[in-house]
């Protein structure tokens, strides 16, 4: 059963300004260590980072309560597999929300071109 569907849409630009203008501190403050690591070995790491900022925004929306109070952009990891799908990594808070909400599993699509970035999550039960 899906107890929740999430979507959101990124402008690459507006994640490359932040990451000018506001370098590391902007990125550690939204990647989990993993995904640093996976941004940045690109040459160009803002559609990456652009698209891991969509699939949090879309996973909290999934959960139906955005970022903010109930969790943060830290609590949610999205790690690619070897195979090039994405996995979706829940810590502290959302973990629990997950577990009061009988969600099973998150489903996650993440797509990007040089101006946008888009992900879709899907919470099942």
């Amino acid at each position: 059963m899906i107890l929740g569907v999430g979507i959101d849409l990124v402008e690459v630009g507006r994640i490359r300004d932040s990451l000018e203008r506001l370098g590391e501190r902007f990125a550690r403050r939204i990647l989990c260590p993993a995904e640093y690591e996976y941004c940045f070995s690109h040459a160009n790491p803002s559609p990456h980072v652009a698209a891991r900022f969509a699939a949090k925004e879309a996973v909290s929306k999934a959960f139906g309560t955005g970022i903010g109070t109930e969790l943060g952009w830290l609590d949610i990891e999205v790690l690619r597999l070897a195979s090039g799908s994405t996995q979706v990594h829940l810590h502290g808070a959302v973990a629990q929300l997950m577990e009061h909400r009988s969600a099973k599993s998150i489903h996650l699509n993440l797509t990007h071109t040089a101006q946008y970035a888009s992900a879709v999550a899907i919470l099942e039960g």
